[in-house]
């Protein structure tokens, strides 16, 4: 297995962030509702994400693998190429989320997204609640879920 490295992103990651956020959705989660472009989800992340949240990325094998962003407790991205999904991508950006946050975070997950699930309560992550998604863009019912050290 390819050693991880866990660094901030830069502006330069941009392009290979939104590859990999555009990517992974569309793989991993194809009955998720396309709601914005490659190019719009570009522009967040370079304008906004970038700016506003701490971004973290992973290198596996010379390349960018996965990212993840948080801000106030909140875990709001954690994305891994679908190449690279696996093989301790995840787990490396959760843990540098934990060390992070190390009084805990919550998060978001689309109910349907059993991978996902299963990997964040294999991390000790616990569900709070589920919604019928009308609050997210997707229109996806979703599941809040917790992360504390206890």
């Amino acid at each position: 297995m390819s050693e991880i490295l866990i660094r901030r992103a830069e502006f330069k990651d941009a392009d290979a962030i939104a590859s990999i956020h555009w990517r992974s959705r569309k793989e991993a989660m194809p009955w998720l509702a396309v709601v914005h472009s490659a190019l719009e989800i570009r522009g967040y992340i370079a304008r906004v994400l970038l700016k506003k949240e701490e971004v973290f990325v992973a290198i596996r094998s010379a390349e960018i693998a996965g990212y993840a962003a948080w801000r106030d407790g909140w875990l709001n991205h954690l994305y891994i190429h679908p190449t690279h999904q696996r093989k301790g991508v995840g787990t490396a950006l959760l843990n540098a989320a934990k060390k992070s946050m190390p009084s805990g975070f919550r998060f978001w997950v689309f109910q349907r997204n059993m991978i996902a699930r299963a990997f964040y309560e294999k991390h000790g992550c616990v569900m709070i609640r589920e919604t019928d998604g009308k609050t997210n863009d997707e229109r996806e019912p979703d599941v809040e879920y917790g992360w504390s050290r206890s």
